[in-house]
């Protein structure tokens, strides 16, 4: 009986990190695809600035001491976050873009 919660346990925190990540692509992919000319992230450019970008999301929204439950507000913080990411990265960068290669 111990084993089966266990087993259900991890297999809950496997399905939540595979949310996460799917949530995460899209919200990164949108980001990507609004504010960077040439794309060139890629599929797992995308995944991390989206899962980075909702951990900054939901880092943001706790200073002012919201926090958001629900897939549908996960992924508006991821997407909030991403664009507020790349944005960083624009500034950072002075305008020559992320995800090109070359000069």
């Amino acid at each position: 009986m111990a084993l089966a919660f266990v087993l259900a346990s991890i297999l809950g925190t496997v399905w939540a990190w595979i949310v996460w990540i799917v949530i995460g692509g899209i919200a990164g992919a949108i980001a990507a695809d609004r504010l960077i000319q040439n794309n060139k992230l890629g599929i797992i450019g995308n995944i991390v600035v989206g899962i980075i970008g909702g951990l900054l999301g939901g880092f943001i929204l706790s200073l002012f001491g919201i926090s958001v439950s629900g897939i549908f507000w996960t992924f508006i913080t991821a997407l909030v976050g991403a664009i507020v990411l790349l944005l960083i990265a624009r500034l950072v960068t002075q305008g020559r873009g992320i995800g090109t290669r070359g000069m």
